[in-house]
């Protein structure tokens, strides 16, 4: 017994000393990073995933297999809006490979159109579509104001796609709608 409460003591103590040496890895306890040098998702969004995919086995019914296609160059299109953030990855084409959104990823509420919240479900969005479809260049369409839009971009970046051109397809209305006629009182 007082074998295993030293060597306990012993790594808490070389733990301790890796943290006062890495100060910067202390400082930053949400960005852990995988072998291919992405960023890993935070625990509490991976339980999240897989209870969704344990819960989706149980219902879905046997489904014909589907060719699996390489695609290598798609679309990424983000529509950030006040309220949410969807990031979705397609072919040229426009068929989708796959989509994620903040309320997928288990955000409620404001927190669903935090930049935070982009960064999640672009890392979740690109990790499907790098199983599935191996795809590795993309062209970003924006859409919306929304506070998650910047943050997607650069996590598109950080997570290994390469973002060929980026283009804002918000809607502005040219001259708008014809104005109410003056009151007359």
């Amino acid at each position: 017994m007082t074998e295993e409460k030293d060597k306990k003591e012993k790594e808490t103590e070389t733990k301790t000393e890796a943290d006062k040496q890495a100060p910067a890895a202390a400082a930053s306890p949400l960005k852990v990073f995988s072998e291919d040098g992405a960023e890993e998702l935070p625990d509490s969004v991976k339980e999240k995933l897989e209870k969704r995919k344990a819960e989706k086995k149980k219902v879905l019914k046997k489904k014909k297999k589907k060719k699996e296609k390489k695609v290598t160059v798609g679309k990424a299109f983000i529509k950030a809006t006040y309220n949410n953030t969807i990031v979705t990855l397609t072919d040229l084409n426009g068929d989708v490979i796959s989509w994620a959104s903040a309320g997928m990823a288990g955000f409620k509420g404001a927190k669903k159109a935090t930049p935070y919240a982009a960064q999640i479900i672009t890392r979740i969005a690109v990790d499907k579509a790098r199983e599935e479809a191996g795809l590795e260049e993309v062209f970003v369409f924006v859409n919306g104001v929304g506070m998650g839009r910047e943050a997607a971009i650069r996590s598109l970046n950080a997570n290994g796609l390469i973002a060929n051109s980026i283009k804002d397809i918000t809607p502005i209305p040219h001259n708008g709608c014809r104005p109410k006629k003056p009151r007359r009182v």
